[in-house]
């Protein structure tokens, strides 16, 4: 069965995000898919240094809970990534927890080994889920592009994503059962397509998005 990792970056481990990312989740499950559910919030990570000892390794130099995360990414065969819009990017754990892939990130481009095997690398997919409080038409821009270099240096396909703007006005995302229908059918969708082995063409993201500054 597939396995698909659900990243909650949100502090909130019962507010709107979590929601969300339950709905998809059980969508998934429901096409055959087993899921795990990791909480940002529970875990123990410093920020990348830039000290580069992934260079020359496959890992990184600092031994904490993103240790255990490496291995888990480069095994998943798909990934759902639910975040709120603060400051109109990632909130800053997530872009701490994406900086500290520079583990994969030197692999795949320095080294020209990549942590996540062939054959996976053309099956991966994922989702993006994104809440906002506002409704200005270009409140996600920041975060997706964040996010689609993520999933490329992860070798998995940004397949698709599901924005919500509108958070103050809605409130409790739990009134809009629509919104969770529609995130439950993201869910089931990328879980079936998972399931079938559906293979898919690499985005071709500009590696220059990813390198570090």
């Amino acid at each position: 069965m597939p396995d698909i990792i659900g990243l909650l970056a949100s502090p909130i481990l019962e507010g709107n995000t979590a929601v969300l990312l339950d709905r998809t989740l059980q969508g998934a499950h429901d096409a055959g898919c087993t899921t795990e559910l990791i909480p940002l919030v529970s875990l123990d990570f410093q920020a990348c240094q830039e000290i580069y000892y992934c260079k020359d390794h496959e890992t990184c130099i600092f031994i904490d809970d993103m240790t255990q995360m490496y291995p888990k990414f480069a095994a998943m065969h798909g990934l759902v990534v639910a975040a709120p819009v603060m400051n109109m990017a990632v909130p800053g754990p997530l872009k701490t927890f994406i900086d500290r892939f520079q583990v994969f990130f030197t692999a795949k481009y320095f080294r020209k080994q990549p942590l996540v095997s062939q054959e996976l690398r053309g099956k991966r997919k994922g989702l993006f889920l994104a809440i906002s409080g506002t409704d200005r038409p270009d409140v996600f821009t920041g975060s997706r592009l964040t996010m689609k270099s993520f999933f490329d240096v992860l070798d998995c396909a940004y397949h698709d994503e599901f924005l919500v703007p509108g958070m103050d006005r809605i409130r409790d995302i739990s009134s809009r059962p629509d919104l969770l229908d529609a995130a439950y059918q993201k869910g089931f969708t990328l879980g079936t397509l998972l399931a079938q082995g559906t293979p898919y063409l690499s985005p071709g993201i500009d590696q220059t998005t990813a390198a570090p500054q």
